[in-house]
């Protein structure tokens, strides 16, 4: 039993869910109007195989700062609960079933080759490369937990015959949400396990800059990422338009009040905003998802928009 639990902390069940929760939202407005429930479950459990292998393969590669960090000592290969020649076998596995899975079940090979893509870039180009060397690991390397949504997006288009090619662009807009999100929520997190990564020589934003330019950081991010869900506004009703405005409001607050409590000198609790920010993408997920599945006119359709583009 402990060894099943090991290899299941392998695989970073809480960041699986995060990015199995954007993979939903994704496919429903996808194929707004219709519910293809047998679809969204075989790509979520493709979706999953393919996060845990580029999870676990992370692990192995952490290794060795994962001893370094306090938060991370209890981790499966820290403890030698399951070793790293193990953990690589258990993660290529995975890779291969996830591959072949989203390929043959799912009827996307599109989709199987953007989560290669995406383990591939989480490896080699964020945990061996961006994340030792640069403060701006997490915002390029953040790129790869965006994926999630243009492969749920690729499975509903590989499999609707009459899908159009003016709707990736909603996908594009999905992707950029969790892209500029991806900072400000990992930051918050940073500032609290700051001591942490400088003692791995991790240089993360909080170690390399001073509190102040991390809150203002955060905070430009946080602009960013409310004003660009709106974009999404014209292809949606007023369910998805009221989520984004009140869970973007409340996410703005609480980064302006952790920047203005740092540049008083208060004392802050990053935390905070980094449980919020779940929050807010959940809100909104669960507000594009309950318009999608209602399939109510979108606004770019009561303005005679391309239905193409905005249905």
């Amino acid at each position: 039993m402990n060894t099943i639990k090991a290899y299941i902390a392998l695989t970073k069940p809480r960041v699986i869910e995060l990015l199995l929760v954007a993979t939903i939202p994704a496919m429903l407005q996808a194929d707004r109007g219709e519910n293809n429930i047998v679809l969204i479950l075989l790509t979520l459990i493709g979706g999953w195989m393919g996060a845990a292998a580029a999870n676990t393969f992370n692990m192995v590669a952490d290794s060795d700062i994962d001893q370094k960090m306090g938060r991370t000592r209890a981790r499966p290969l820290v403890r030698h609960t399951v070793s790293n020649r193990d953990a690589t076998i258990f993660a290529w596995t995975l890779t291969v079933v996830s591959f072949f899975w989203l390929w043959l079940l799912c009827g996307s090979l599109l989709a199987a080759v953007f989560v290669m893509f995406t383990i591939w870039f989480y490896i080699v180009v964020y945990t061996k490369y961006l994340k030792r060397r640069t403060h701006m690991n997490i915002v390029w390397g953040g790129a790869a937990g965006c994926m999630p949504v243009v492969v749920g997006w690729a499975v509903i288009t590989d499999n609707t015959p009459d899908a159009s090619l003016w709707g990736w662009w909603q996908a594009l807009v999905l992707w950029l949400i969790i892209f500029f999100w991806t900072p400000p929520h990992t930051w918050a997190l940073a500032m609290k396990y700051r001591d942490d990564y400088e003692r791995a020589g991790v240089p993360m934003l909080p170690v390399v800059r001073t509190p102040v330019e991390v809150t203002r950081q955060i905070l430009w991010y946080s602009w960013i990422t409310v004003g660009v869900s709106l974009l999404l506004v014209p292809a949606a009703s007023w369910i998805y338009l009221i989520g984004a405005v009140v869970s973007g409001a409340v996410f703005l607050a609480m980064a302006t009040q952790l920047h203005q409590g740092v540049r008083k000198g208060e004392k802050v609790k990053p935390l905070k905003l980094f449980i919020l920010s779940n929050n807010y993408l959940a809100v909104l997920f669960v507000a594009l998802s309950a318009d999608a599945i209602l399939g109510w006119d979108t606004f770019g359709q009561m303005l005679g928009w391309s239905s193409a583009a905005f249905s």
